[in-house]
């Protein structure tokens, strides 16, 4: 077996069938994807009909539209309402199979709109990714026995690779150095900055304080987390899976602890593809209901 058939039976393993559990915990984890679609369009809808005025840098689509537009007339608002509906369909198996790559378009016009005022979060970056192996699995890949692997399969595929392009990303950016502890003292001073402008006081907590006293411990830190980025694509293997997802959410924990930077969805959904969760329910359900073979 090749080397890229062996990352191919890893994430899809293809010799493998799908089991009720897998079945089951799919639908599960689509009905995330799906609440969190909605949750953050209505949320870049709300934002982008109160606050944004002009396009200060264009994203993806807006590099080619005039996203102003939906700054005016509720028509973020109307967006997400038809966003809302359409995923709605997509999750019950109502409607074409492309149906989800209609909400794919929608949701990133949404984003880049919302976004044309510049920064942008991770979490909302990967339900959009999932909500593309959605579209890409029902168009392509329907049929209760196909399309879960290969959702699942691309998803953890997608997350792997993007972690090592990271490490790549900053290697090729800063260079060799770019563990020296004294960036983090950088970020944590920056990121205090954010929370005394929006809270009015900032206390930095017990690891913060250890970080500020050493240069060596804080550069072991942003080691730790350097290294694990660069084993992300690990996660195409399934036995190796669930050691590098938990080093991954660990580093998101340190992310949150030393530079108040949450990744709330993110990691739920790492914890989601991570782990072997349908095994737990094949062993107490042997059959998937009807309404789950349904809607697959």
């Amino acid at each position: 077996m090749k080397w890229y058939e062996k990352i191919g039976a890893g994430l899809f393993e293809p010799d493998r069938s799908v089991s009720s559990g897998e079945k089951i915990f799919f639908k599960f984890f689509e009905l995330f994807v799906v609440v969190y679609t909605i949750k953050f369009s209505w949320e870049w809808a709300i934002y982008t009909q109160l606050r944004n005025v002009e396009v200060v840098r264009p994203l993806g689509i807006a590099n080619y539209l005039d996203v102003s537009l939906l700054f005016h007339y509720n028509l973020s608002l109307i967006l997400a309402g038809l966003i809302t509906v359409l995923i709605a369909l997509c999750f019950f198996r109502k409607g074409p199979k492309w149906l989800y790559m209609v909400v794919l378009v929608f949701f990133h016009l949404l984003h880049v709109t919302r976004y044309s005022q510049g920064e942008i979060p991770h979490s909302q970056n990967l339900i959009g990714m999932s909500v593309f192996c959605l579209a890409i699995g029902t168009w392509f890949f329907p049929g209760k026995n196909n399309m879960p692997r290969f959702v699942m399969g691309s998803i953890i595929f997608f997350i792997g690779l993007g972690y090592t392009s990271a490490f790549f990303s900053k290697l090729i950016g800063t260079g060799i150095n770019w563990y020296d502890g004294r960036h983090l003292w950088l970020w944590i001073s920056e990121k205090s900055i954010d929370i005394l402008s929006r809270e009015g006081v900032y206390q930095p907590n017990i690891l913060q304080q250890m970080i500020l006293g050493s240069t060596g411990f804080a550069s072991l830190i942003l080691l730790f987390g350097w290294l694990t980025e660069l084993i992300g694509f690990t996660m195409w293997w399934k036995k190796i899976r669930p050691y590098t997802t938990t080093l991954l959410i660990a580093m998101h924990f340190g992310i949150t602890l030393t530079m108040n930077i949450r990744f709330d969805a993110f990691v739920m959904q790492l914890v989601l593809v991570g782990y072997p969760w349908y095994k737990i329910i094949d062993r107490h359900i042997k059959t998937a209901p009807s309404f789950v073979e349904r809607w697959i």
